[in-house]
């Protein structure tokens, strides 16, 4: 049974920092892409990043240097460290895997989800 579980969301202050993590199991998380998404209400849930078993990544231009995203397979986590945080980075923020990673990923590209977790940024 896949299960994903992020972590690490919180109240962060404008141009602060965050690091997410996404715990996986019940699949063989090495040979499986990881892509993180975030979702406002009322909006679509938009494709931030993703990286491929091998670690090529992709961002959208939202995110693109300020956000980075890794795996360790030993842990069988993912991560998205996240800097320079804005207002409008604020979102539920979750992890998929069983998608593809060409580019900046689409979330009906991806099979499995985490709960997601939940960022702030304000003052």
């Amino acid at each position: 049974q896949v299960q994903l579980v992020e972590s690490g969301g919180g109240l962060v202050q404008p141009r602060g920092s965050l690091r997410l993590s996404c715990a996986a199991s019940g699949f063989n998380f090495e040979d499986d892409t990881i892509g993180w998404f975030r979702q406002v209400p009322g909006k679509e849930r938009e494709g931030i990043a993703c990286i491929s078993p091998g670690g090529r990544s992709y961002y959208s231009n939202s995110v693109k240097g300020r956000f980075t995203i890794s795996r360790d397979n030993a842990k069988n986590t993912a991560y998205l460290q996240m800097i320079s945080l804005k207002p409008e980075d604020a979102a539920i923020y979750y992890c998929a895997s069983g998608g593809f990673c060409y580019g900046v990923p689409h979330k009906n590209e991806y099979e499995y989800w985490g709960q997601g977790t939940q960022v702030t940024v304000s003052s």
